[in-house]
């Protein structure tokens, strides 16, 4: 079966459809994964362009074998006209999933879409929207990153599903989580009803396959996609923590051989999202920007530096900190994208600025701006009756403060030389640069600078359910913000202890981003906190006002 899912006789949810796997009870999908039958997650759309759409669902026959569908696109609901279509194939060895991009749309419209089975049965009716072409006077994103399932609901999914203004949906990544039940959240902080399958960490295709099953079982992220198209790319948990090319700081020898995890691992992403096969890819909005969406990840980037290994057995830490600073972390040949990647993302800067495009958004999965570590007060720990096990972890960030050393090596931070030839690349193409960075589950807004003059700004977006800095550090979130943003000149503004979206409005002379804050993730909700919303204006490069 190719790592499928086995074939077992029908169960009542299978007859059941779409409607048992879409019920809030995540214990109760959870043991109807394997044997539903029928257009078992919903549809999907993504990649989008002015005359084209990738369509995406999936279809278990009640025999176990495949079967070709029928597409169907209208532009009204009640498909009396059909404009375009198409068939595809559901089978086994993609897990029963099917995809295909559709041709000969019309840009800039809402259109609606269905799968048709061999017996007559129809999958939901999908709605996605292609890019628009010419003169383009507003466009909104919905951006979202870090979405850990057993720490909570996915109310943001739910929350901007329901917005009017949102016109393409982007996922940077932490789609699903590798860790087995139990861990990352422990079993104590998992939500009751959130349960993930496999109970396994995921290592095999067949872990995969189930643990993307789970999540997609979830009923907001169905609805998200099946009404917004969505452009995405993979981040390090959709394969292991902190994963490079060659490894990852959640892969161990006991879990086998990384090439073939990693291939695992891919496969499953682009068998279960509406995605295509590309690595790197951009979309253009009209006249109103380019959307740059690259792999940062598995393609060519260079293990990441670790302060932990530095500072084990160093006589003096500072010093041993001062010297990665100086010497490793400089190194021009550490990379996320490789000489490849970066040469298509300069020229594609310049293509863009030249065809009079507005702006170039670049929208990828580790923040960029420089978030420098905080200097610790002192007396801090012994205020806020830090436990022992947290005074290592504050000598070990005092040392690194007083070294002038980034909060994250995993980021941009940790590849200096990088991030200096993409700003200067943009800076040279003369690009409105604005930056959309998701992994570190908390908010921030930054300055991008190179070589002391602006290059662009970054909205750095907080997690959909993944914890932020609260949950590690005994400290009040303001007082966190106050000392990252002194002690990081590009920071602008900082949260670090809410979850929820970004919605990004883009005018020709405006970009607009708003942290849009869930009340909870603790129950199924659509309610909000205040948001924060920072805008630039065109030429400018530096964020020009906030509320």
């Amino acid at each position: 079966m190719n790592g499928g899912l086995p074939r077992r006789g029908l169960l009542l949810a299978g007859t059941l459809g779409l409607g048992a796997l879409a019920s809030p009870g995540g214990a109760a999908v959870a043991r109807d994964l394997l044997t539903a039958r029928g257009f078992t997650h919903g549809v999907a759309s993504g990649e989008p362009g002015p005359r084209s759409m990738l369509l995406w669902t999936r279809y278990v026959a009640a025999s176990g074998d495949a079967a070709r569908l029928t597409v169907e696109v209208s532009e009204t609901q009640d498909f009396r006209r059909i404009v375009v279509g198409g068939s595809v194939t559901a089978s086994p060895d993609r897990d029963w999933t099917a995809r295909l991009t559709i041709q000969g749309l019309q840009p800039g419209r809402w259109c609606y879409y269905r799968f048709i089975a061999p017996d007559g049965l129809i999958s939901p009716v999908g709605r996605t929207r292609t890019l628009p072409v010419g003169r383009v006077e507003q466009f909104g994103l919905g951006v979202f990153s870090c979405s850990n399932l057993p720490y909570g609901w996915f109310n943001a999914y739910a929350h901007a599903s329901a917005r009017d203004d949102l016109h393409l949906m982007v996922h940077n990544g932490d789609y699903i989580y590798e860790y087995p039940r139990g861990r990352y959240p422990d079993a104590e902080k998992a939500i009751k009803d959130r349960l993930i399958e496999p109970a396994n960490e995921t290592i095999l295709l067949a872990d995969y396959r189930l643990r993307y099953a789970s999540y997609r079982a979830d009923a907001d992220l169905q609805r998200l996609h099946r009404l917004f198209p969505m452009v995405s790319r993979w981040d390090d948990h959709e394969i292991a923590n902190d994963a490079w090319t060659g490894g990852a700081e959640n892969h161990a020898a006991a879990d086998g051989d990384w090439a073939a995890r990693k291939a695992a691992a891919i496969k499953a992403y682009r068998e279960w999202l509406p995605v295509s096969d590309a690595s790197w890819t951009s979309y253009d909005i009209g006249d109103l920007a380019t959307l740059f969406q690259p792999e940062t990840r598995l393609t060519a980037r260079s293990r990441r530096l670790d302060l932990g290994e530095v500072a084990l057995g160093a006589e003096n830490m500072t010093a041993a900190f001062a010297d990665l600073r100086d010497n490793v972390l400089r190194d021009p040949a550490r990379t996320l994208m490789g000489a490849e990647q970066e040469a298509w993302l300069r020229k594609g800067m310049a293509q863009s600025v030249r065809r009079g495009a507005r702006w170039q958004v670049l929208t990828q999965q580790v923040v960029m701006g420089d978030l420098n570590m905080p200097p610790i007060p002192d007396g801090l720990a012994e205020s806020l009756n830090v436990p022992p096990e947290g005074l290592g972890y504050l000598k070990a960030a005092t040392a690194a403060a007083q070294a002038g050393l980034p909060v994250s090596l995993d980021s941009w931070g940790g590849f200096p030389a990088a991030r200096a030839r993409l700003l200067a690349a943009a800076q040279a193409a003369d690009a409105d640069l604005v930056v959309l960075s998701g992994d570190s589950h908390n908010a921030w807004a930054f300055d991008l600078s190179e070589g002391g003059r602006p290059a662009g700004v970054e909205f750095a977006g907080h997690s959909v359910t993944s914890p932020g800095f609260e949950t590690y550090l005994p400290v009040p979130p303001e007082l966190v913000s106050q000392l990252l943003i002194g002690a990081s000149p590009e920071l602008k503004w900082a949260d670090t202890s809410q979850r929820g979206y970004l919605a990004v409005q883009l005018t020709p002379e405006h970009v607009t981003g708003e942290w849009v804050f869930v009340d909870t993730i603790k129950d199924r909700s659509v309610r909000t906190r205040p948001s924060r919303s920072m805008t630039v204006a065109r030429g400018r490069r530096r964020f020009t006002s906030e509320s």
